[in-house]
């Protein structure tokens, strides 16, 4: 079942921010609706104005931030394998759809999502939720995706900023150095910060720093408190973990425990 794929996911309804949001990627699309206000979306250093009953949607890995400005808006964070297999079931191929435009003007879509959120924070039947999803993707993936890439391409070929972003994986939660990362990469100091920016778009430590924010995003549902995860996601304490975590999503981590707006599926 396509609604299978949205166990785990996390839901926001936020109905006032006046954030500044810094450089930073998540794991899966981020795809969501503005009701009120403004945010001003950046990626690859090209503003986006998001406007009342505008869409927007950001693809994995893909570095962004923002500005907003009394923003009233809803997003979800599905994961990659969920738009994949509805983009086989519209095209009989397994492809990860890939979007260009960042903010999308389009009132059917955004009355697609925002009734498909109106229904998941209802709690409805999960047959109601699961129609409503694929009505909502499927009308965005046949409009608004551009191209696709195979799955098996998603990580870069680049040797050795691959194996650097492999040994920052496996040791995410330990203190890595430049040193570490330019002895991996087997590259000078200099030319692995160039390389790494170039292919990711910021620097190992942005990169570093959005991936343990996503880790311990996962994990705050869990009933560990703050501070152990904090050091388990390789912050220095918890008051450096939650201004970092402020600083992507613009709320902190207790409000996932605390505010019902904000759920994971």
């Amino acid at each position: 079942m396509i609604i299978e794929e949205l166990k785990q996911t996390y839901f926001e309804n936020i109905t006032n921010s006046s954030e500044n949001f810094i450089k930073h990627f998540h794991d899966s699309y981020a795809i969501g609706i503005t009701n009120r206000g403004l945010f001003k979306s950046i990626k690859e250093n090209k503003a986006e104005m998001s406007y009342t009953r505008s869409t927007r949607v950001i693809n994995p890995s893909e570095v962004h931030e923002g500005v907003s400005k009394e923003w009233s808006f809803t997003t979800f964070y599905p994961k990659v394998e969920l738009l994949s297999q509805i983009y086989e079931q519209i095209f009989f191929k397994r492809r990860v759809p890939v979007f260009q435009r960042q903010i999308i003007e389009d009132e059917v879509l955004y009355l697609k999502l925002y009734i498909f959120f109106d229904s998941v924070f209802k709690k409805d039947d999960k047959m109601r939720v699961e129609i409503l999803l694929l009505e909502a993707l499927s009308y965005l993936i046949k409009n608004y995706a551009n191209h696709s890439k195979d799955k098996e391409c998603d990580d870069k070929n680049i040797n050795g900023i691959k194996r650097a972003k492999e040994f920052i994986h496996d040791r995410l939660c330990e203190n890595i150095t430049i040193d570490d990362l330019s002895k991996v990469s087997s590259l000078s100091k200099y030319h692995f910060l160039r390389a790494f920016k170039r292919e990711f778009g910021i620097t190992p430590h942005q990169y570093i720093v959005s991936k343990r924010v996503n880790l311990a995003k996962s994990s705050i549902k869990k009933g560990v408190s703050l501070s152990s995860l904090a050091i388990e996601s390789g912050f220095y304490d918890q008051s450096h973990f939650i201004r970092n975590f402020k600083k992507v999503y613009g709320y902190t981590p207790s409000d996932i425990l605390t505010n019902s707006n904000i759920i994971q599926y």
